[in-house]
């Protein structure tokens, strides 16, 4: 999406950074719970009202202040099996979750960033709703890091580990409702400096970042997995978090909003507050709540602090990196980006060894886009697993199936649940002959093509269609 061409971000004096927010799979950060979110009826409900605490300095946030006198009460749903009395903080959370912190530091390490000596979990102030408690643990990992981006050195102040909030299930004008089973889930966040000064430098940092999440192990897939949220300022103006993003598509409309938005508040002469705001479907923002402050910041005293350190932390490949490997075995750029992406680069540039007959791109095309074409078109899910593709490809090497049943023998492990090479056995050139005769004698009218296309549809992934073409012309001549 272009930028909008009214707009001089340089002199407007536009700085924008940047906050990733992405989930992990596995346990939850402070319990043994699964991170699965739920969407059924709940099997219970409790019912809070939260009030703002002091920070650490001893002052309340401006923030909490401004939650607080809304006076809402909230509604939390829970499930007996997924959620637990962490969850519901009527339980102390225990250690924080190992695996989560384990990719979190794999994080900061691919961004440069300085391990902290000793990583003390903080509580945050959060009394909008979003946690049963009153308050998010966080807990920095690294600083001090940097995202290299078209020559550009854009700085990382912080990676946190932190905690996801409730899911809002419904606003009210007095009370809101939330989901419990996504409280709790182990949550990377990056945030960047305000180095980036237009919506595409924006855009693109995003997705780099993005790019370095997922190549890290243990990250939860899918929508609302992963979040920005864009913290926006010009000259006169004061700094404006928009919180909301899921498509990184819409960046560009809403920060050229929110700039316009500011932009009309300056002409009338009036200041601008700091405030947190909210990105809408149709491209505008609106009030969530005063910007909060470090007043909202104390010490974690139920969970021990635990040393940072890099002490058995792989190295950690690229998705980038990994795509210009499949390019350079003869994959296009887009197939290559979307294998990486998709995890299953390492896969293929292994089968692409252990089967050299068969070309990379068409081992990548099978893992990548057949399953998604299968899907479109025929409404059929079917996700063959290493050893599924391992055992395909092995059928095809040793010339036993013909590359073109390949797409049914997946079709059918998507109807069936197993692989069935039977019924997709290569025919001997005899009964090649012997299928195109039968053909050709109960069609005797049809032209040389015709009858070309009617053999081939029916012989189709069960003869090499070369031989196929051959036996009809010989037939015919």
């Amino acid at each position: 999406m272009a930028t909008n061409p009214q707009l001089s971000y340089h002199e407007l004096g536009f700085r924008c950074g940047v906050e990733i927010h992405q989930q992990l799979e596995g346990q939850k950060l402070f319990c043994r719970c699964p991170t699965t979110i739920r969407k059924d009826p709940p099997d219970i409900s409790v019912q809070r009202k939260l009030r703002a605490a002091a920070g650490e300095g001893g002052a309340v946030d401006i923030a909490a202040q401004y939650e607080q006198t809304r006076g809402k009460q909230f509604i939390y749903h829970g499930y007996r099996d997924t959620t637990c009395l962490v969850e519901l903080d009527e339980e102390p959370p225990g250690p924080i979750n190992e695996k989560a912190l384990h990719a979190a530091l794999q994080v900061a390490s691919l961004l440069h960033c300085t391990i902290v000596d000793e990583i003390q979990v903080m509580r945050k102030t959060v009394i909008d709703g979003s946690n049963t408690s009153g308050f998010q643990r966080t807990a920095l990992v690294g600083r001090d890091g940097e995202l290299l981006m078209d020559g550009k050195k854009v700085s990382i102040p912080t990676v946190c580990l932190e905690e996801e909030a409730c899911q809002v299930i419904e606003r009210g004008a007095g009370r809101d409702a939330y989901n419990l089973s996504r409280l709790g889930i182990p949550l990377i966040e990056i945030a960047t400096g305000p180095d980036l000064h237009t919506p595409e430098e924006c855009r693109k940092a995003c997705l780099q970042l993005g790019m370095i999440l997922r190549s890290v192990d243990g990250l939860k897939r899918g929508i609302g997995s992963i979040r920005q949220d864009v913290n926006v300022s010009i000259k006169g103006g004061a700094r404006t978090e928009i919180k909301g993003f899921q498509d990184v598509q819409s960046i560009h409309a809403i920060i050229d909003y929110e700039i316009s938005r500011q932009l009309a508040i300056l002409k009338k002469n009036k200041p601008i507050a700091a405030e947190v705001r909210k990105a809408e479907p149709d491209g505008t923002t609106s009030f969530l709540r005063p910007m909060p402050g470090a007043a909202r910041m104390y010490p974690e005293t139920d969970v021990l602090p635990v040393q940072g350190s890099l002490q058995n932390i792989a190295g950690i490949e690229l998705l980038d990196d990994k795509a210009k490997k499949l390019e350079g075995i003869g994959i296009a750029k887009d197939l290559a980006d979307a294998a990486a992406k998709a995890g299953k680069a390492d896969a293929i540039l292994l089968w692409a060894k252990q089967f050299p007959t068969i070309k990379p791109a068409f081992i990548a095309e099978s893992v990548v886009s057949i399953p998604i074409t299968i899907r479109r078109k025929e409404n059929i899910t079917a996700n063959p697993s290493n050893e599924e593709y391992a055992a395909i490809f092995s059928e095809l090497s040793s010339g036993h199936i013909v590359k073109e049943a390949v797409h049914d023998i997946i079709i059918s492990l998507g109807k069936t649940g197993r692989l069935d090479f039977a019924r997709f056995k290569l025919l001997s050139d005899d009964d090649v002959e012997r299928e195109v005769a039968a053909l050709a004698s109960e069609n005797a009218k049809v032209p040389q093509n015709a009858m070309i296309g009617l053999a081939m549809n029916k012989l189709r992934g069960r003869a090499d269609p070369a031989k196929v073409i051959a036996a009809v012309k010989r037939m015919m001549a």
